[in-house]
């Protein structure tokens, strides 16, 4: 596996399959996308946007009416990347 045979990761990704930013071809390569915020990399982002500085992440264990977790968005340095 080589950074050439990757598909390039876009401005903005979201996990969820429903979202408009739901990139399916890049969650099926071997590789792991991982999500460095204000220089700390972070395990539990659904969805990120580069060139607007910000991240959604869960609001603790809370959910919304349809079962999914309340996002909330924190805004700063965002750098997306494949794990080695």
């Amino acid at each position: 596996m080589t950074d050439a045979s990757l598909i390039p990761l876009p401005d903005r990704l979201a996990i969820d399959p429903r979202s408009p930013h739901h990139a399916a071809a890049v969650f099926q390569q071997p590789a792991e996308i991982g999500i460095r915020f204000n220089g700390k990399e972070r395990f539990d982002v659904q969805e990120y946007c580069v060139s607007e500085g910000w991240i959604k992440v869960p609001a603790g264990k809370t959910l919304d009416r349809r079962g999914q977790p309340l996002l909330i968005t924190l805004k700063g340095s965002v750098e997306a990347f494949y794990k080695p």
